[in-house]
């Protein structure tokens, strides 16, 4: 199969119904993208697929022929310089997923308010409790764009 990741065509022998996340990780090696719930419920897994943001654990490896995937590692670190400088990651399991989608709201939405963060990252779980860090990670990122 034949689709581009972080900009750079890729093709891989993996069977069609497998997910997304595992080809990712074990075929292509990037390994910021998490597996969270393997049922695309908490985010962790999120990755960008032709722009959008899509869970990439229960997401079959098929969907992305011939399309463009965008992972954490291929973001340009907007938002993690600002989780950083928040120091908003606690145990950083959440963290890719919640990059993916912040990093799709700014590009919608280059200074949104603090509302639309926070439904912006609603389909993110964080176990540790850090949402309101994220959130203002998420708000300087926003300050912060050129």
């Amino acid at each position: 199969m034949k689709f581009t990741v972080n900009g750079k065509p890729v093709e891989v022998e993996a069977g069609e119904n497998t997910p997304l996340l595992y080809v990712l990780r074990n075929d292509l090696g990037l390994v910021g993208t998490r597996f969270g719930c393997g049922s695309g419920q908490c985010g962790a897994c999120f990755v960008m697929v032709d722009g959008r943001p899509m869970a990439s654990c229960d997401l079959p490896v098929s969907f992305a022929m011939n399309k463009s995937v965008t992972t954490v590692e291929g973001l340009s670190g907007k938002v993690q310089k600002a989780l950083l400088a928040e120091q908003a990651a606690q145990c950083g399991y959440c963290m890719s997923g919640i990059i993916i989608s912040a990093e799709f709201l700014l590009q919608k939405n280059p200074h949104p308010s603090e509302s639309e963060v926070r439904s912006a990252l609603d389909k993110n779980l964080c176990r540790c409790g850090s949402h309101n860090r994220v959130v203002r990670a998420v708000m300087r990122a926003s300050r912060e764009q050129a």
